[in-house]
């Protein structure tokens, strides 16, 4: 019983963990924001990398806060999946995804994931460091003001154009491709000047740290991610850019800022070439990270590109695993990932044979007790076998009230007669919790289950239930399970016990309801298999006496 009460301690204090990130999503931007009724400070551009064009190793990375360089009005760009602004710099301002609603309930108001006001900072920007050469500061000049990607084009392309004095002229283009959240970015440069050119693009997406701004505290990581061969997924938090500057030369990299079932990232064009991947902080409340590319050296007369990819959209497994080596991995199901992805694959697969992710969620919640079956049967073997002997050690109890070492050596004396394993009821629940806290991760993370319709009322399982009937239903099956199993003889741990499924139904009321779908139908299986099992063993007990 010692191995049983730690295992429910345990639980507990992983569902309480759990309750305390669901209650931080609900309420945590209001004491976030508490004390503090001033209007966040304007931004200030952090400035850009500054590289001198014969430094192929290690450039200096300005820290300067220079004025924003947005000049005039915004270009408009619409395609299939993405409306943009693009302002007069060069730099993406604004990133609406139409097809991602904020709620079920606003079906009109899209999700934002590129913003320049002063409530949501956060931008990608690009330029050229060298000698006569346009920064994101500079001001390109553009044709139109509005592009639109129409039916039955594949691809748009958005020019801008910028030229220097001294005849070094550049275009800076975005291309678009249907279906896509990629967007190709290139610099295509002419040398009509009469000496040598240097230079190289940076790219770097620059925003703020939501927790900070009064907003919505994220129950999942918010932050910087660089990617090496070396190391695929490595999390460099605000915090950490903060206490420290990062500069690294890397091949076949990319760079990252992702969220709750969004990013933005940066993708090299070429994985075999050095790129120079940097992070920065500026006054502790904007937050840069970035690349620089090799250096490109044209004559005079010659012309050549610069080009980059930035992807800004949703963390669709599929899709980012084809782009980048290792950018799947910005759907962060933490330590238990070794479980998390088996499971996401199985629901994926079983999506696509049923074409709902609820009963996906109960065809995976049915092959996993398959697949646990034997383990699950020989623990509900020992918990029949324990309800059946529980009169004897009730008795021998009430025997022994007084001597515990006596009571313990006649309670081992009947176990061993009975060939019971007083710890074997352990396993189910042991099996349960690793596998719970996966698909915890997987619902969370997986922007394929965000706004996922079941039946009836549950027109989402990324959320919890709206009329708690699933909790419900979770902790009546639990008070089932326990009228099946031998009650605690300790007094103080049958109250517990008889306490927990109204704990864990509260517990459960703001958690995903596709979690407490899966909850739920495991307790249903576990209550047949365990039902059919104890019936057998008292048939077998009966056969037995006559």
């Amino acid at each position: 019983m010692d191995t049983l009460r730690f295992i429910l301690v345990l639980a507990l204090t992983l569902v309480s963990i759990m309750l305390w990130e669901a209650w931080q999503q609900d309420y945590g931007s209001a004491s976030a924001g508490a004390g503090n009724g001033n209007a966040p400070a304007p931004y200030e551009d952090p400035g850009i990398p500054q590289v001198k064009p014969d430094d192929k190793t290690a450039p200096a990375l300005s820290r300067a806060e220079e004025p924003q360089g947005s000049a005039g009005s915004v270009i408009t760009v619409e395609t299939d999946v993405l409306r943009l602004e693009i302002d007069r710099g060069g730099t993406l301002v604004s990133a609406v995804l139409p097809d991602y609603p904020v709620a079920l309930d606003t079906q009109d108001q899209p999700f934002v994931l590129l913003d320049d006001s002063a409530d949501l900072y956060h931008v990608i920007q690009s330029g050229i460091v060298g000698a006569s050469a346009p920064a994101h500061t500079d001001t390109f000049l553009s044709g139109r003001t509005s592009y639109t990607l129409d039916e039955g084009r594949e691809v748009l392309e958005v020019p801008l154009t910028w030229e220097s004095p001294d005849g070094i002229a550049v275009s800076k283009v975005f291309v678009f491709t249907r279906g896509s959240y990629r967007v190709h970015l290139k610099h295509i440069i002419e040398n009509n000047s009469g000496a040598p050119w240097e230079g190289r693009q940076y790219t770097q997406i620059k925003r703020d740290d939501p927790s900070r701004e009064g907003r919505r505290l994220l129950y999942t990581y918010t932050g910087a991610v660089l990617s090496s061969p070396d190391n695929r997924y490595e999390k460099i938090s605000f915090d950490d850019m903060d206490d420290e500057v990062t500069e690294t030369d890397i091949s076949n990299g990319w760079a990252a800022m992702i969220q709750h079932y969004f990013l933005s990232a940066i993708l090299p064009a070429d994985t075999q070439s050095a790129y120079r991947y940097y992070t920065r902080s500026f006054s502790s409340r904007y937050y840069s990270i970035g690349n620089v590319s090799p250096t490109l050296q044209l004559d005079p007369g010659q012309q050549g590109e610069l080009a980059g990819y930035v992807y800004i959209g949703p963390k669709v497994q599929s899709e980012l695993a084809q782009m980048a080596e290792g950018l799947e991995l910005t759907v962060d199901y933490g330590v238990l990932w070794f479980l998390a992805k088996p499971l996401f694959w199985c629901l994926e697969r079983l999506h696509g044979l049923t074409g709902n992710w609820g009963w996906s969620i109960i065809l995976v919640t049915i092959l996993l007790k398959l697949v646990f079956y034997h383990l699950s049967a020989a623990g509900y073997r020992s918990m029949a076998n324990m309800r059946r002997v529980q009169p004897r050690i009730m008795s021998i109890r009430d025997r022994y009230k007084d001597d515990r070492a006596r009571l313990n050596q006649a309670m081992m004396q009947i176990y061993k007669e009975e060939k019971i394993n007083p710890f074997g009821g352990c396993f189910p629940i042991l099996v349960q919790i690793p596998v719970f806290l996966a698909l915890y991760w997987v619902l969370l993370e997986s922007v394929e289950l965000r706004q996922a319709d079941f039946i009836f009322w549950l027109n989402d399982l990324s959320s919890k239930d709206p009329f708690f009937v699933l909790p419900v239903i979770m902790g009546a099956t639990m008070l089932i399970q326990q009228k099946l199993n031998p009650a605690p003889m300790d007094p103080m741990q049958e109250k517990v016990m008889k306490a927990l499924p109204f704990i864990f139904t509260v517990f459960f009321a703001f958690f995903p309801s596709g979690l407490v779908l899966y909850w739920v139908t495991n307790n249903v299986l576990s209550i047949a298999q365990q039902w059919l099992i104890t019936r057998n063993l008292e048939k077998e007990g009966l056969s037995a006496a006559k």
